[in-house]
């Protein structure tokens, strides 16, 4: 079992069975989204994925047709997407794990629209868009 939590700790979760690797998304969105150079996705089946405190505090933002963006309404910490695509899955968001976290990051996607300000440096996959 692994557990993480948002920045004030409002909002706990836990993840059943083994963790997949974790995949970076560069697209403008998650960007936004993440204020970050890129956001750290790792989907889980919904499942898996069980809030184990502060189901109230979480708020959900509809950035696309489909798409909910949740996170903690108290910290704004990100704490997961879905998609009405595909209602099996949560992606959740890879800084809210607790350490030590038993995966590791596997590719980087969107990199057609990265932010020219970050360069990626390190030797992981890199897709122009979607990922495989």
């Amino acid at each position: 079992m692994q557990t993480g939590s948002c920045l004030c700790g409002a909002v706990t979760y836990e993840i059943a069975g083994e963790l997949a690797p974790i995949q970076l998304c560069h697209c403008s969105m998650c960007r936004r989204a993440s204020g970050a150079g890129f956001a750290t996705n790792m989907p889980v089946r919904a499942a898996d994925f069980r809030i184990t405190s502060g189901e109230a505090a979480l708020k959900a933002y509809a950035s696309s047709p489909g798409k909910q963006r949740v996170f903690c309404g108290e910290c704004g910490s990100p704490i997961i997407s879905r998609s009405q695509g595909d209602p099996g899955m949560v992606r959740v968001r890879a800084g809210t794990l607790d350490e030590p976290a038993p995966t590791h990051a596997a590719f980087h996607f969107h990199v057609a629209s990265r932010a020219s300000w970050l360069p990626i440096t390190d030797h992981l996959p890199q897709y122009p868009g979607a990922k495989p």
